[in-house]
């Protein structure tokens, strides 16, 4: 297995370094309810993708609404 034979400078570590940065988080905006996300994803907000509701978002009560009425049943 090779050893290397000479210490790189600091130069060229940082030359081979200089692409490893993170670009930018790049946002844009729901079209129906205005909240950033990520461009070519679904909303969290309010389920959206491309204009169609993609998954039915239920808020906290009428999740416990519809557990409630499940138990009485």
């Amino acid at each position: 297995m090779g050893t290397p034979k000479q210490r790189h400078t600091r130069g060229r570590t940082g030359k081979r370094r200089s692409h490893h940065a993170l670009g930018a988080i790049k946002l844009v905006k729901c079209p129906k309810c205005g909240s950033a996300i990520l461009p070519h994803h679904m909303c969290a907000v309010c389920g959206t993708y491309a204009g169609k509701e993609a998954l039915k978002i239920v808020s906290r009560a009428e999740k416990a609404k519809a557990k409630a009425d499940k138990r009485k049943h």
